[in-house]
C-alpha cells in the first residue's frame, strides 16, 4: 500500500469549490423560510370554497360561516376560546341540520361582502343588516332579527338627538350601516372610522370621541355593561332587518336557509337563542319581540 498523501487541490480546484459553496449559500438564502407564527395564526382562510350548494357542502363535510369575533353578545370569542353569541347559535344549528362541521371565520364589518364575493365563506352571519346597496352584491336570505341605529355617549355628556351630533366627534365602525348612513345623510359630520368594534369602543372609553353610532342592539348591549355610558338615542334612521347572506346567484343555498328559517320558526328557535345570549345582557329593558324575527317574516 502506498504511503503517499493525496495531492492538495490546486488553485483551480479551490476556485471551483468556492463557486459551488457560494451557489449553495445563495440557494439557502432564497429558500422559503419556515412558517411565520403570525401568518400561521392568521384568522383569514387560506383556500377558497366558492359558491357551494347544500349538497356540495354536505359532501365536503364542512360549512364555512363568516362571523364577528369581537361583537358580543352577537358573535364573539369567549374566555374558553370558543365562538358564542346570538349569531353563533344560528350557525351551530345550520351545521347541525346540514350534518356538517362548522368552521367559523372571523370577519370585519367592511370585509363581509368581499368574503362572499371571493368565495372565502359559504355564508355571512356577522350581524349583517339588509340594505339595497348590499343586495346588489350578495343574496340575502330572509331575516332573523330587527334593528335600527342607536347612539352611545358618556352619561355626563349625553348626545340626545341626531342634530346634536353636529360638531361632535363621532365614532363608527367602517363598512357598517352607521357608516353608510352618516356618510350619506350627514357628510359634514366629523366622523372617525375604525376597522373593529373593539377599536371603536376603546376610542370611546379613552375620550377620543363624543358619541359612538352603531346598531341600537349593540348600543344597548354596550351600555348595559358599561355604566359610564348611556344609549342616549335608542333608535333613529330606518328600521331594518338582519339576515344571513350568500354569494350572489347561489339560489340553492339561499333557498335552503329560507326553508330552515321556517322550520326554526315552528320551534321558536330565535326566542330561545335570545333567552340564552341576549336576555342576560338586556334583562327586562328590552322585549324579545322588539328584536327577534321567527320564520323569516319580519
Amino acid at each position: 500500500m502506498s504511503s503517499r498523501r493525496p495531492a492538495a487541490p490546486g488553485r483551480g480546484a479551490w476556485a471551483v469549490l468556492a463557486l459551488v459553496l457560494s451557489f449553495v449559500l445563495a440557494l439557502a438564502g432564497c429558500a422559503s423560510p419556515g412558517p411565520d407564527p403570525a401568518a400561521t395564526a392568521s384568522n383569514a382562510p387560506t383556500d377558497i370554497v366558492g359558491a357551494r350548494t347544500p349538497d356540495q357542502i354536505k359532501q365536503a363535510g364542512t360549512i364555512r360561516l363568516g362571523v364577528f369575533s369581537d361583537k358580543a353578545p352577537f358573535g364573539y370569542v369567549d374566555s374558553s376560546g370558543n365562538y358564542a353569541g346570538y349569531d353563533i347559535e344560528y350557525g351551530n344549528r345550520i351545521g347541525q341540520d346540514l350534518g356538517v362541521t362548522v368552521q367559523y371565520v372571523p370577519v370585519e364589518a367592511a370585509s363581509r361582502v368581499e368574503f362572499l364575493e371571493s368565495g372565502k365563506v359559504d355564508v355571512i352571519l356577522a350581524n349583517f343588516t339588509v340594505t339595497p346597496e348590499r343586495a346588489q352584491k350578495v343574496d340575502f336570505a330572509n331575516p332573523y332579527m330587527k334593528v335600527s341605529l342607536g347612539a352611545v355617549s358618556p352619561k355626563d355628556a349625553p348626545v340626545t338627538s341626531e342634530d346634536a351630533m353636529a360638531g361632535k366627534k363621532i365614532i363608527v365602525v367602517k363598512g357598517t350601516t352607521a357608516d353608510t348612513y352618516l356618510t350619506t345623510k350627514h357628510p359634514d359630520f366629523q366622523v372617525t372610522k375604525f376597522e373593529q368594534y373593539t377599536e371603536a369602543t376603546n376610542a370611546l372609553a379613552d375620550g377620543r370621541g363624543d358619541v359612538w353610532v352603531t346598531d341600537n342592539t349593540e348600543a344597548l348591549a354596550y351600555t348595559k355593561q358599561n355604566d359610564k355610558f348611556v344609549t342616549s338615542i335608542s333608535s333613529f334612521g330606518s328600521a331594518d332587518t338582519i339576515a344571513a347572506a350568500v354569494q350572489k346567484g347561489n339560489a340553492p343555498l339561499r333557498d335552503w336557509l329560507n326553508e330552515e328559517l321556517v322550520t326554526l320558526g315552528k320551534e321558536q328557535f330565535f326566542h330561545k337563542a335570545y333567552d340564552k345570549t341576549l336576555k342576560p345582557v338586556y334583562g327586562t329593558e328590552v322585549s324579545p319581540d322588539e328584536l327577534v324575527v321567527e320564520g323569516g317574516k319580519a
